[in-house]
């Protein structure tokens, strides 16, 4: 293997991916399990986001995060957990004539509650796309504007 590689797995991908395949780890037991095993074939990062066991869907439940965390680091402490921040910035436009009634996909929260999991878990490195896009999923846009990039200097977190 090439030393200069690293390979970086994105394990549960973006978007509505239960929908696609069943083969998508939901639970936090299975996203480490697919964690360990991309580290097993060479991944050296993984990029975890977390669902809600019930329903499939993705949460920025802390809890969630946390146990993914640790089912990872007591079995493999070298590989590095690169923990989504992204989460909570869907924007889905209204049908038609109505876009300013926002769809239910919608699911929107300031910057600090889009980084609460990484605050109390530290991992290794996270990510957040800065800058609003469209992924091309239907009306449905990812909104990241430079307020939801960078806290309010009086609202940062300490480990900032």
């Amino acid at each position: 293997m090439n030393p200069e590689v690293i390979v970086t797995c994105a394990l549960t991908g973006a978007g509505d991916t239960t929908a696609k395949s069943h083969l998508v780890p939901i639970t936090p037991q299975q996203i480490a399990e697919a964690a360990l095993e991309a580290a097993r074939a060479g991944a050296t990062v993984v990029h975890c986001h977390v669902r809600d066991p019930r329903t499939g869907q993705f949460s920025r439940d802390v809890a969630l995060y946390r146990e993914v965390m640790e089912r990872i680091r007591e079995r493999d402490t070298d590989l590095i957990v690169n923990l989504t921040a992204g989460m909570g910035g869907d924007l889905q436009i209204g049908p038609g004539e109505t876009p300013t009634e926002f769809g239910p996909a919608t699911d929107l929260v300031g910057p600090l509650a889009r980084l609460a999991h990484v605050e109390a878990l530290l991992p290794d490195i996270c990510t957040l796309d800065c800058g609003t896009l469209n992924f091309g999923d239907g009306d449905t846009i990812y909104v990241s504007t430079p307020h939801n990039c960078v806290p309010a200097p009086n609202a940062s977190p300490s480990w900032v």
